[in-house]
């Protein structure tokens, strides 16, 4: 016994050790009604913790390419989703009795659990069987190896049977019941496409619990935009046969939909146009190499144009009763409150001017340290978002939506280098990179952005967690940065012998966001929000978003602000 603890402990780094504390904590957490989705939560769990094992020992997934340096990352990627979402239905769980939300916008929720868990558990079981497929001239896998895939695959057949057992209990019929299965089915096939295409188009860009995590995300997000458009065109209710989708939709989430649904799938568009227009016209001759250029930028930006003005807003209108163009819907609620909403619209280009200038003159002549330096963008994004936050929150959700979507942009045309803007944004892009980002996709800003947006986005509607859509500016705008720049000048003592996190760091991130959250929360009550928090569940949710912070080799940009969302939540 003591040699097999041991053995587990030395498998346990400080990565995995955090995110089943994290789990512990939802779990703990947890009401009798939500038994079966936290057991499904557990197993889920189990099975990324096996395979994140077994990674590590196994080449068999260095196939993959994934990003140099950074561990597989499975466990966190598998379980962050799952568990944000049962998290929100832990909240809702608390209001329900209450009557301050409805029982459709529970079951929503309910869907999209068992959608973000059936996604995660596809990908695992891809990973599986990419693991048991190893090449016929490496050596058969050690005994332990064997172990923890058995184990895995075990894990997988429960979570299936618990989430069979759990429609069969809650649904009327069974066509009820086979109905969400499918829908089940669809998020796991979708899942496993989506991030087959991630690593093959983009190697060397990102681990393969990002990878995980970003595809989840993808195909809840959009499944949830797909199914709400067949309600609103067929006029199927999906309440009777699955669930609401489309209760309580807003304008500004429609639009934030629209524009992302857009430009994500737009390079397929502008590809398969180009392709004809290729096929069309001879390219061969190098004398219009430069004419080629320009029609190539024509078609990009005309298509962009006709994609993001006619055909995206025609969708929102058809989902959505706008009366008027959703471009002319956006002028109108900015100009609703002009003097606020302009006057922070020039507040945020003034500090976005000040701060890009003066920090790309410094990446150019200084030598500090690059991921240093980064870290007053953090900063930047504190002093821009917080005070809109609790002023102007609807404007902020918007401004997210309008700031991501001039991101995305200007990374396709980096990507594809289209004339003249291509090479200049290229250029002007990489002073800012470090080690996780790669000449071919530079992430570091959608997960700043996605980092702050995402707990604003997802405290929409009931929250009596006044803190919560706080979480992505005070983890990654105060905690990390402060992590980093105590831990650079000061850090002695380190985490581990590999690591370059300290002690002293990860001590001054976590009490600049409690030192914060002291000075947050009176204000606050101040502008008429209830108070709910208990200081020792913070402490928990700092302390364990803090430790994630030091022990992660993942982008922390991703996953801390999700996380420290989750605990804030319970």
């Amino acid at each position: 016994m003591a040699a097999m603890a041991m053995a587990m402990a030395g498998l346990m780094n400080g990565e995995r050790a955090v995110v089943l504390l994290f789990i512990g904590r939802v779990l703990f957490s947890l009401p009798l009604s939500l038994l079966f989705h936290g057991i499904a939560l557990s197993l889920l769990a189990l099975s990324a913790l096996s395979l994140d094992i077994l990674a590590d020992s196994s080449t068999s997934l260095a196939q993959f390419n994934t990003r140099p340096g950074a561990s597989s990352g499975i466990l966190l990627g598998a379980v962050t989703l799952p568990a944000v979402v049962i998290s929100k239905m832990i909240q809702l769980s608390r209001a329900f009795p209450l009557d301050q939300v409805g029982i459709e916008e529970l079951e929503s929720l309910t869907l999209q659990y068992w959608a973000a868990s059936a996604s995660c558990l596809s990908v695992l079981i891809f990973l599986c069987i990419t693991l048991w497929r190893a090449p016929e001239n490496m050596p058969p896998p050690p005994a332990h190896n064997v172990w923890h895939a058995k184990f895995s695959l075990s894990c997988i057949i429960l979570h299936t049977a618990v989430s069979f057992v759990t429609f069969g209990t809650v649904s009327l019929t069974s066509f009820e019941t086979a109905l969400k299965l499918l829908w089940m089915l669809c998020h796991g096939l979708a899942a496993v496409k989506l991030i087959q295409h991630v690593i093959k188009t983009f190697p060397s860009c990102a681990s393969i619990g990002e990878s995980c995590l970003v595809t989840s995300g993808l195909v809840l997000y959009f499944g949830d935009m797909l199914a709400y458009t067949i309600e609103k065109v067929s006029g199927f209710t999906m309440k009777s046969e699955v669930v609401q989708y489309g209760s309580k939709r807003s304008e500004i989430s429609i639009i934030i939909q629209g524009l992302l649904l857009g430009l994500l799938l737009f390079p397929m568009v502008f590809k398969f146009v180009l392709r004809i227009w290729e096929s069309t016209f001879s390219t061969a001759r190098s004398e219009v190499r430069t004419n080629n250029e320009i029609w190539r930028s024509l078609i990009f930006f005309s298509s962009l144009g006709f994609i993001m003005i006619v055909i995206i807003p025609s969708w929102m209108q058809l989902v959505q009763d706008f009366h008027m163009h959703p471009l002319l819907w956006v002028l109108s609620f900015i100009f609703s409150e002009p003097l606020k909403r302009l006057s922070l619209c020039v507040y945020w280009m003034c500090v976005i001017y000040v701060s890009v200038l003066r920090f790309y003159n410094i990446s150019k002549n200084s030598k500090i340290e690059r991921i240093l330096l980064r870290k007053y963008y953090h900063l930047m994004a504190v002093s821009m978002f917080l005070p809109a936050l609790i002023f102007q929150p609807e404007f902020l959700d918007l401004s997210f939506g309008a700031a991501l979507a001039v991101f995305l942009a200007l990374e396709i045309i980096r990507v594809w280098r289209i004339w003249p803007l291509g090479q200049s944004i290229h250029k002007f892009m990489n002073a800012f990179t470090d080690h996780r980002d790669s000449d071919l996709l530079i992430v570091s800003h959608f997960s700043l952005l996605l980092g702050c947006a995402l707990p604003i986005w997802m405290s929409s509607g009931y929250n009596d967690r006044p803190l919560a859509p706080f979480s992505g500016i005070l983890s990654l705008g105060i905690g990390d940065t402060m992590a980093s720049v105590v831990g650079h000048k000061y850090g002695v003592l380190r985490w581990s012998k590999t690591g370059k996190k300290t002690i002293e760091g990860t001590a001054a991130g976590i009490t600049s966001v409690l030192a914060a959250c002291s000075v947050l929360l009176p204000l606050l009550a101040s502008t008429g929000y209830i108070l709910t928090e208990h200081w020792g569940s913070l402490l928990v949710a700092v302390t364990v978003s803090g430790l994630l912070e030091a022990y992660t080799a993942q982008l922390d940009n991703a996953f801390i602000p999700l996380i420290f969302y989750s605990l804030l939540c319970l």
